[in-house]
């Protein structure tokens, strides 16, 4: 759509016609935020943080859980960066809280 406006220094009774340029947005760049596996933070706690931070119902949480048991890492959601920042340091600080060294961490999609 076109736009008829006067551009500064022009004489008074002219105008000029100004071309709205189309502007393209991109998505934000994606994270994956990963839960690692260790031998001492027990089974039902990391389900727990998976339910609680990463809004995962009960059977979905379990299945993740094994991911990390038996591969040692898994991915638990993927999200904008803040979204992403802030979900690594709301599961190390509960576990934390908890006493368990659980580690979890983002990587770019």
């Amino acid at each position: 759509m076109s736009k008829i406006r006067k551009a500064p220094g022009m004489d008074p009774g002219t105008s000029a016609v100004v071309e709205r340029q189309q502007q393209s947005l991109k998505p934000p760049p994606l994270y994956q935020v990963i839960m690692l596996n260790d031998d001492f933070t027990p089974m039902e706690f990391v389900v727990f943080v998976i339910q609680r931070f990463f809004a995962k119902d009960f059977d979905t949480a379990t299945e993740i859980m094994l991911k990390v048991h038996r591969l040692g890492r898994a991915v638990c959601g993927v999200y904008a960066k803040d979204v992403a920042s802030t979900k690594v340091e709301q599961v190390v600080s509960a576990a934390r809280q908890a006493g368990h060294p659980l580690q979890c961490l983002m990587e770019s999609v």
